[in-house]
């Protein structure tokens, strides 16, 4: 390893100035590995030099470049499974219950990575929706511009399409292209993507009736969870849904929610008054 913790302690900071992402001591070796091929990139050896040269000069890109070389992109198809599946069992048929005929349904996939979790909302809405593409608005978000391009562009590898997306959906919403699979258009028309820091005062977007913010809080101090959960609060409506991943909570963190047992998993809503 060669960078130092100097170094080291720059990189931490600039992150965490620019994310709110909290890259903890013992960390280092993550840093070098995402920041290489930066270096190389530049033509040089190491990572010690590509944080001096940017430190020199910092430029906007630079600064872009390395907070989305550290942030994590790691998704797969309905992951944990019942967040999904409960979707279509009980949210959905409780808001269709609350809604007007003509009312568009809002769903926010926050850090949405490459789109799988968006595409998963989209495909499930058209299997048991009627006209979903007319009736379902999916907004997807996340920090990267890369993951956001690549969202949508709804194209995905064979490698990538084997990570939990059961074949009959393949066929029935996927076609190919190439050697990779790209979403059908009706489920495109769903999606929209947009770039969009957590961490940071919120684009105008919603009210959402349901937000997928899932995998994501355990890369944040408690303060900064505090303040994604109040800003993702005012964008849900009264009666909406948030669903987080499974090692994360609001309880100790937010006091506004209260918690739904959903089968194996949970959801949060807003409380009354708070």
């Amino acid at each position: 390893m060669t960078l130092t913790a100097t170094r080291f302690d720059w990189v931490r900071q600039l992150v965490h100035r620019e994310s709110a992402i909290v890259l903890a001591p013992g960390k280092e070796y993550l840093v070098e590995a995402r920041l290489l091929p930066l270096a190389r990139k530049m033509g040089l050896s190491d990572v010690d030099q590509y944080v001096d040269s940017v430190r020199s000069r910092p430029r906007p890109d630079d600064t872009r470049s390395i907070v989305e070389a550290l942030t994590t992109n790691e998704t797969s198809w309905f992951r944990d499974g019942d967040p999904f599946t409960t979707l279509t069992s009980t949210v959905l048929p409780s808001l269709l219950s609350a809604r007007g005929p003509a009312e568009r349904l809002q769903i926010w996939s926050a850090a949405c990575s490459s789109g799988q979790e968006a595409y998963t909302v989209a495909m499930l809405l058209e299997d048991a929706m009627p006209n979903a593409s007319a009736r379902v608005s999916i907004t997807a978000t996340d920090i990267s511009r890369e993951m956001v391009e690549r969202t949508r562009a709804g194209r995905f590898s064979q490698l990538e399409v084997n990570r939990g997306l059961p074949a009959p959906m393949l066929v029935r919403h996927f076609q190919r292209a190439g050697s990779e699979w790209e979403v059908a258009p009706n489920l495109r028309r769903m999606v929209t993507a947009r770039e969009c820091n957590l961490a940071a005062p919120l684009p105008r977007m919603g009210p959402f009736d349901v937000v997928y913010l899932r995998n994501v809080l355990i890369y944040f101090d408690l303060p900064t969870k505090q303040a994604i959960l109040r800003r993702v609060r005012e964008l849900l409506r009264p009666d909406g849904w948030l669903f987080l991943g499974a090692a994360e909570t609001t309880l100790g963190v937010d006091d506004s929610w209260s918690r739904v047992v959903l089968g194996r998993s949970s959801a949060y809503r807003p409380l009354k008054g708070a």
